[in-house]
């Protein structure tokens, strides 16, 4: 049966159309428009009045390690629990992100990963946030286990990933990082420059040598200096370069999100970076097994201090851009279209252009959820 929700403020491809309705057949988009037109589809249909509330597309998270109490290293069950709590907050298709390991965890890893993906579409593949990270910004990562990329490892974990590697954050400064940023990016996995101590210059050759992301900007990297302006001004200027942007108030100051989207319109992509604490509340958890304490929502590792992870969701990163006075349109593509591009996957998420997949979000006047749909089925209600 055609489900069809009407009434909507539809919110799209950088644009607000509103009085409009979308129709899910069989798990796509099979017509959109305005007003009372969806009265005349020649299908038998169940019509939503959705009463002028906001229906965008699935929002998509490229970048984040769990939630709901589970971690995405920890396993399928982990995976399934964490997935559910981001679903039913908008999320409806991921990466899962695997913090540093061993390269035989890792390896282990995405081949689990790799299985996930060919029962369950909305798992969108891995990230390898780790192991070629500089030890000056790890963040929360296991500094004996961080290490320069060696060709032979690059193979194992492109080889175990079976196809299905989407995204890798490498420091390029390291030695041999610009010829890792080449030998995954031939093998269709997009590049990230993170965790790093690159000036300006070193992060424009790791763009030249196919990186086109930025993983989490600001955080784990060099500041913006008058004189030294580093990765993050580097990306800014490089059209062909991606920002993902933890929009929780604690890693990012509000001021600089709004900069952020100022100085790359077009290509912010807000991520979670969400640990397992994420719609899970304060307490005692652990990320690539290292202890963190969660207080008051902020996920700090128990020694050391450091930021680890976040707990947030996009629903409250999307009220967040917003409230700091971001246009609705840009804050949705945000969420939707600009991280499906970022990973190459926008021709099955993050729009709901006629023929794409029926992943939405309806959202009430404070964006708050209120229903989700993933491939046209109703997968969380409030």
């Amino acid at each position: 049966m055609t489900v069809i929700v009407h009434g909507v403020r539809l919110v799209d491809d950088g644009a607000i159309h509103d009085d409009a309705w979308v129709a899910f057949t069989d798990g796509l988009v099979t017509g959109r428009g305005v007003g009372t037109s969806w009265q005349r589809l020649p299908v038998r249909a169940h019509a939503i009045d959705a009463a002028g509330m906001w229906l965008t597309p699935g929002f998509v998270d490229i970048h984040g390690h769990g939630g709901g109490g589970g971690a995405f290293d920890d396993g399928p069950d982990a995976v399934a629990v964490a997935r559910a709590a981001h679903r039913a907050r908008g999320t409806t298709r991921a990466v899962l992100s695997l913090v540093t390991a061993s390269i035989d965890d890792l390896c282990a890893r995405v081949a689990m990963i790799a299985d996930l993906t060919d029962t369950d579409a909305t798992v969108l593949g891995s990230h390898l946030e780790g192991p070629f990270l500089d030890p000056g910004h790890k963040g929360a990562h296991t500094e004996h286990l961080l290490r320069a990329p060696h060709p032979s490892e690059v193979e194992r974990l492109i080889a175990a990933g079976r196809g299905t590697i989407r995204q890798v954050t490498i420091a390029p400064e390291r030695e041999g990082g610009l010829d890792a940023i080449r030998a995954f990016t031939d093998a269709g996995v997009t590049v990230a420059v993170g965790h790093t101590n690159a000036t300006a210059e070193q992060a424009a050759a790791a763009f030249d040598a196919g990186a086109t992301l930025l993983t989490h900007a600001f955080n784990a990297m060099p500041g913006i200096h008058h004189r030294a302006p580093g990765p993050v001004v580097a990306a800014m200027r490089d059209p062909r370069v991606t920002l993902e942007l933890i929009a929780d108030g604690v890693h990012v100051h509000p001021d600089v999100v709004a900069l952020a989207f100022q100085c790359a319109p077009g290509r912010v992509a807000l991520i979670t970076d969400a640990m397992a604490a994420a719609a899970a509340g304060d307490g005692q958890y652990a990320l690539g097994g290292l202890a963190v304490t969660v207080t008051n929502g902020t996920a700090r590792l128990t020694e050391g201090d450091s930021i680890a992870g976040s707990t947030l969701t996009q629903d409250a990163a999307l009220r967040m851009v917003t409230g700091i006075g971001v246009p609705l349109p840009d804050a949705v593509a945000a969420v939707t279209r600009v991280p499906a591009r970022a990973i190459g996957v926008d021709g099955c998420c993050g729009s709901l252009a006629v023929g794409s997949p029926a992943d939405a979000v309806l959202l009430d006047g404070e964006l708050s959820v209120r229903e989700v749909w993933t491939a046209g089925a109703s997968v969380a209600s409030r």
